[in-house]
């Protein structure tokens, strides 16, 4: 076997095909974001704007979280430990879990290293513990529901996207007495559409199934205290498991589940994923905690961050650049090519310092290729007008169609 001939003309493929992705070197600036520092490949730095971070709230920057982290490493120093089951639970997890299940209402809450983590490890093993059970999963879910769903080697389904009826017709054809999940998201990061969550929710239990919401791109984001759209949308009672992230809105690291108290502790007690990983650096859980106890208070954030976008989605309908519309935080600038893509985000750093990395196959489908852009509250409106100057001379430059669906 040629190995390194293998592997070299597997990287090659994806060169070709203008789907090789390569890796910014930034370096943020602590308290303007999101400004950051861009190192060329000669380690040249000049300043940039970040239009394309997860951190919807800017709450990485947030100086009371900044604090909380750096008073618990003064406190307790740096790392966990260990494993939780070992030595790597601390004070500081167990007050975050406290803080997540109150969040959502819920019995209990348990932590995971991160949100892909706690997805995978979650539905593959209850997946596999139910006996017989059946796993119901949107199309168009995350790659981590999809690696938990495989993990758990049980029967699936997949139903069309937020589409309730087509679940139904699924649910129907099972036996009423086989254990179901059916797993969805709230908000769906790349097209920024949201769930139909009551819907799928009464079919469901319509048909006797647990529900299983991945929240990670709204908790913090939605709702009165930021516990996500099934809260903002009154609807978390409905919900068996909320799953959900400390690394986007909250700012941080980390992923969660928030459920009743017997499957938090089975999770806990069996899943892999968690009982033989190191836990989360205590400084980073004082950090989560003190972002989500923030946000139950402060609705600034969320106003100004759903404003930020809102006026985007307007100043690109203005100029006539295409984006998929949806009524979310996301603004996906669609492009259609993923050769152009990786070349209209080269010539925005390069010639705008504007950053917003491609987003190619196999994130999205082929011919959807696009920027996915996610205005915070920390960008005013300089940045937002050299934004769109900056957007409307590379769709020129590039002879980017203008009428790209979207």
């Amino acid at each position: 076997m040629d190995y390194h001939g293998f592997f070299s003309r597997a990287l090659k493929g994806l060169r070709k095909e203008g789907r090789y992705r390569v890796f910014a070197d930034l370096k943020r600036h602590a308290g303007t974001f999101p400004y950051a520092s861009f190192y060329d490949s000669n380690g040249t730095a000049r300043d940039v704007v970040v239009w394309c971070s997860n951190d919807y709230l800017g709450m990485g920057q947030n100086p009371m979280v900044c604090s909380a982290m750096t008073e618990a490493i003064q406190d307790v120093g740096a790392g966990s430990g260990g494993t939780r089951n070992i030595a790597g639970t601390t004070h500081y997890h167990v007050l975050l879990e406290r803080e997540l299940a109150d969040l959502h209402g819920k019995a209990a809450a348990l932590l995971f290293t991160s949100g892909y983590i706690s997805n995978e490890a979650t539905l593959g093993t209850l997946g596999a513990m139910l006996p017989g059970c059946v796993l119901l999963s949107d199309e168009l879910n995350h790659a981590s529901m999809i690696a938990g769903v495989r993990h758990s080697k049980s029967p699936k389904k997949i139903f069309k996207h937020n589409d309730p009826h087509d679940l139904e017709l699924h649910l129907r054809d099972l036996d009423p007495d086989l254990p179901k999940i059916v797993a969805f998201e709230s908000v769906y990061s790349m097209d920024g559409d949201i769930a139909p969550i009551a819907e799928l929710c009464e079919v469901s239990k319509r048909y006797g199934a647990l529900t299983y919401l991945d929240e990670v791109h709204a908790v913090g984001m939605y709702g009165p205290r930021g516990g996500g759209v099934a809260e903002r949308e009154g609807l978390m009672d409905q919900l068996d498991i909320i799953e959900g992230t400390l690394a986007k809105a909250f700012g941080v690291m980390g992923g969660y589940i928030a459920s009743t108290t017997d499957i938090c502790d089975t999770v806990r007690s069996f899943a892999s994923g968690f009982i033989f990983t190191t836990s989360l650096p205590p400084a980073v859980a004082a950090g989560a905690l003190a972002s989500v106890s923030y946000l139950k208070e402060s609705q600034v954030e969320r106003e100004r961050q759903m404003e930020r976008a809102s006026t985007l989605k307007h100043r690109l309908r203005e100029v006539g650049i295409p984006f998929i519309e949806n009524s979310s935080h996301i603004v996906p600038v669609m492009i259609g090519d993923p050769v152009l893509c990786k070349q209209a985000s080269d010539q925005l750093l390069e010639l705008h310092g504007v950053y917003v990395q491609p987003i190619n196959y196999p994130t999205v489908p082929r011919g959807t290729e696009r920027l996915r852009l996610t205005p915070s509250p920390l960008h005013n409106d300089v940045m937002m007008d050299q934004l769109i100057v900056a957007l409307q001379d590379v769709y020129k430059r590039l002879q980017i169609e203008t009428a790209v669906a979207a």
